[in-house]
């Protein structure tokens, strides 16, 4: 079994804890500040509570494809996370407050049930394509960050 692939970055908006916790739970504003994640809905007027779904958009130079991901946690005090198609991805932001405002952790979990379904369906390519996954979560988290920090506060990231 491959071992869970993980990435995380941080960053301190400068803004209490419950501002920030409403940008992040409203999925519908993902595309703002994502540079994968075009857009998200909820499903049935669902959300932002655990066990509710929404549907992502996800837009890149060679695809475009789309994700139904139920909410796995949503504490205004401490975090907002999702599972992408039943567990193959876990993304979590986690709030604390700090001096200057709330410090923002934005993780990401490439499961070992991911990988597999990886395998599964990439074949000979699956390496490639997990590593691309990779690549996209170590640049894409950083700037996902910044332009949260940037909606947020309403200054240049």
């Amino acid at each position: 079994m491959p071992e869970p692939l993980t990435y995380a970055d941080s960053i301190v908006v400068a803004a209490p804890r419950g501002i920030v916790y409403s940008a992040i739970s409203d999925v519908t504003r993902t595309g703002e500040w994502s540079p994968v994640c075009r857009e998200c809905w909820w499903d049935e007027g669902d959300g932002p509570w655990v066990g509710s779904f929404f549907t992502g958009r996800n837009v890149t130079p060679t695809r475009t494809w789309e994700t139904r991901c139920e909410v796995i946690v949503a504490d205004v005090d401490a975090a907002f996370g999702w599972s992408v198609a039943g567990g193959n991805v876990l993304w979590t932001y986690r709030l604390m407050d700090v001096p200057g405002g709330t410090e923002l952790t934005e993780s990401w979990i490439f499961t070992e049930k991911g990988q597999t379904f990886f395998h599964e369906r990439f074949g000979d390519a699956a390496a490639d394509e997990i590593a691309a996954r990779e690549a996209a979560a170590r640049e894409g988290i950083p700037a996902t960050l910044a332009a949260i920090k940037k909606a947020i506060e309403g200054t240049p990231a």
